[in-house]
């Protein structure tokens, strides 16, 4: 069976686009076809993409290409552990920010290549680790920062449509079904009873009335 390559990208959020390693994986010579991208979180391996092309697509004697170490994840064990993985799988990952492993030495100087790399990979590792370790920190600083300053964090708080009070007070005198009155409030179903247990949660020490005071 002839021997493949193939790439994989991974961004943290949604939000990030992967064009940059695509791009360079796909100038390196992978075809755009073979390329498995993951928009997830790098603070482990446990990735749809990722994992399905561990399990399902790489072959022994077949090569992965990653522009950079820490796209495989940012925890140094677990940097080390997939590494370790391809190699008992047969499976030649190629780091394009790491050029010792782009070259094809002979045979009989493997170990140097060996040598070299675990060297480069420890040291980058632990880089990709310290870096998670520093945004995980100065998130929860941020984050105590903004208690502090009475900042709220979740959902932002429901708000009513202007016709509320009239509507509701329909309802509860019986002369509109709540169907109707998602229909003149202008929301869905979902949403209209969101908003209508929020307002009976937040009188409820009153007198039972669910309109908004």
């Amino acid at each position: 069976m002839e021997n493949r390559t193939y790439g994989y990208a991974r961004v943290s959020t949604r939000e990030q686009n992967t064009d940059r390693q695509i791009e360079a994986l796909i100038r390196f010579g992978v075809p755009e076809q073979s390329i498995i991208v993951d928009k997830a979180s790098g603070k482990d391996t446990e990735r749809e993409g990722y994992q399905y092309l561990k399990r399902q697509i790489l072959r022994h004697g077949d090569t992965l290409v990653i522009k950079e170490l820490d796209r495989l994840s940012r925890n140094k064990a677990d940097i080390k552990r997939e590494l370790e993985n391809f190699k008992e799988m047969g499976v030649r990952v190629k780091i394009l920010d790491l050029p010792t492993t782009l070259t094809d030495f002979p045979p009989e100087q493997l170990w140097v290549q060996d040598m070299i790399n675990s060297i480069l990979i420890e040291v980058l590792g632990a880089i990709a680790e310290n870096e998670r370790n520093k945004i995980r920190t100065r998130q929860r600083e941020g984050i105590e920062a903004a208690k502090k300053k009475n900042v709220r964090f979740g959902r932002p708080p429901k708000t009513l449509p202007e016709n509320w009070r009239e509507v509701m007070a329909a309802v509860k005198r019986g002369e509109m079904r709540p169907v109707d009155a998602m229909r003149e409030l202008g929301l869905s179903r979902s949403h209209y009873y969101r908003l209508y247990n929020s307002m009976q949660f937040r009188n409820k020490t009153s007198n039972g009335d669910y309109m908004a005071k």
